[in-house]
């Protein structure tokens, strides 16, 4: 990644706590439930801690004051939105940190309608992809930017790259409408 990032306990999340049980799906081999992840407790302890901040008062000015110089954030290399609430407070950072690209990944569909039906809007520095569930499936089609899961070709360049993103920037990139990832 060219910058920070925010994580959350992948056993929370809403959506991939359900596809993690279907055979194919992209959940079901979570590399977020894995690994580094579950290797070091302190990991595992920071994100819940994470988890349960979320709606605290402080969290919004805590989080401007790690992002504020970053020039890339990405949220949610783990874990993944909570409510409309949390999304909500997410934009408020952004808006505060608007030298700041920011891109979220996400699964969570009913957020995004239920945060789009409330009229709220979302930061031009905030970039939303939301993801198909399942490895080979077609971007979903209600949301203009996504990103997919594929065995076959695929945009992103990291793991050819020392699984690295080095000078790309497409996830954050709004010209680009899907990022294709490899099978991970």
């Amino acid at each position: 990644m060219p910058g920070l990032s925010y994580s959350l306990p992948a056993w929370e999340c809403k959506t991939g706590k359900k596809i993690r049980k279907v055979k194919g799906s992209v959940c079901a081999g979570c590399y977020a439930l894995k690994g580094n992840y579950t290797r070091y407790p302190a990991i595992k302890a920071a994100q819940y801690y994470r988890l349960a901040s979320l709606m605290e008062p402080d969290w919004v000015p805590a989080m401007v004051a790690q992002v504020k110089r970053q020039t890339w954030f990405r949220w949610h290399d783990a874990g993944d939105l909570q409510s409309v609430e949390h999304l909500k407070n997410i934009t408020k950072v952004c808006r505060r940190t608007s030298k700041t690209s920011h891109w979220l990944p996400t699964r969570e569909a009913k957020i995004l309608v239920e945060y789009k039906k409330r009229k709220h809007r979302i930061p031009r520095n905030l970039l939303i992809r939301m993801s198909s569930h399942m490895i080979d499936q077609k971007p979903v089609k209600f949301w203009p930017w996504t990103s997919t899961v594929s065995t076959g070709s695929f945009t992103c360049p990291a793991s050819k790259q020392g699984n690295e993103c080095k000078s790309c920037r497409n996830c954050w990139d709004r010209n680009i409408a899907n990022v294709s990832y490899p099978k991970h």
